[in-house]
């Protein structure tokens, strides 16, 4: 089945293109089911880029689902312009009353800030601490699981002393997660970030699982089956050029950044990268989409009502 997202939003035309089924609005209305519900918060800067990133993986699934983009209230986005944020975006005060799904929250350019030093720091405790009652499933990615671990269970950052900037190779630590279902024993991640966290300090009863991890780059994905909660601390959603536009806009920045690891063939900057976890993120996505459908209230009204 395929993706329902608003007729107008830039994502649509970009998906259309690539052959990833979407949905227009008054089709939708004509199908007797109840598609999933799935909210985005949105914190990168080019929303934009990012909406197309996540509505790509959402849109592989076989189930209809229905997506909602959302934006903190608090915080006025520099790198988006007004319009689209009026025409596509609710804050999350108008949909705080709703029942989802399943829940993102993306990363953020704040990640070197203590979490209290974030201007939002505020706003954002309280959707995390919604989503336990509103969300059946939340998925937190990169800054924003770094977030999500130390609102909910006191797991810290470290600041690197290099940034921690390429594709990396993660093992599979949990073959018989419903997460990693068909996932290889290794595979390539890319990772963008000056901060980590470290095993050792995720709470031993925490309920915290390590589902995959890097020996260069350290945890990658946990799972918490209270709340169904899963924390991504890389960007496995990322496109194929989206860590050549990074290195790109620091080179000429004058920012010293090293070229991404095993990323450009011989590590060379004039070539075309080749995206090595194209496949790995649509099963990472697909898998969790599954889950939550195996698992969810077919009342949305239901779900949280137990925790």
């Amino acid at each position: 089945m395929p993706i329902k997202i608003p007729d107008q939003l830039p994502a649509r035309e970009v998906l259309v293109k690539e052959g990833v089924a979407v949905m227009d609005e008054q089709t939708a209305l004509r199908q007797d089911i109840r598609p999933l519900q799935i909210g985005l918060l949105n914190l990168m800067p080019n929303k934009v880029r990012t909406e197309t990133q996540i509505a790509r993986l959402i849109g592989a699934s076989p189930l209809q689902v229905e997506l909602t983009l959302v934006r903190i209230g608090t915080h006025k986005a520099k790198n988006t312009s007004e319009d689209h944020l009026i025409a596509f975006y609710q804050t999350w005060e108008e949909v705080k009353d709703r029942k989802f799904d399943g829940f993102i929250i993306t990363g953020a350019p704040v990640e070197l800030l203590p979490f209290e030093d974030v201007t939002y720091w505020d706003e954002l405790k309280q959707i995390m601490d919604w989503t336990t009652t509103n969300v059946h499933s939340p998925f937190f990615i990169c800054w924003g699981a770094m977030a999500a671990a130390w609102h909910f269970h006191r797991v810290p950052k470290h600041t690197l002393e290099h940034k921690a900037f390429g594709v990396f190779r993660h093992r599979n630590n949990a073959p018989a997660s419903p997460y990693l279902a068909g996932f290889s024993d290794d595979f390539a991640i890319p990772v963008s970030r000056w901060t980590e966290v470290r095993a050792r300090d995720i709470p031993a009863g925490s309920g915290l699982e390590l589902l995959m991890e890097s020996e260069e780059t350290g945890p990658s994905l946990l799972a918490e089956e209270a709340g169904n909660r899963l924390y991504m601390f890389n960007h496995i959603e990322y496109d194929s050029t989206s860590l050549k536009e990074e290195y790109d806009r620091d080179v000429a920045a004058g920012v010293s950044i090293k070229v991404p690891h095993e990323y450009y063939p011989d590590d060379d900057p004039q070539r075309r990268p080749l995206n090595r976890w194209r496949s790995h993120a649509h099963l990472l996505f697909g898998n969790w989409i599954n889950r939550v459908y195996q698992t969810t209230e077919y009342d949305l009204e239901n779900i949280g009502k137990d925790r």
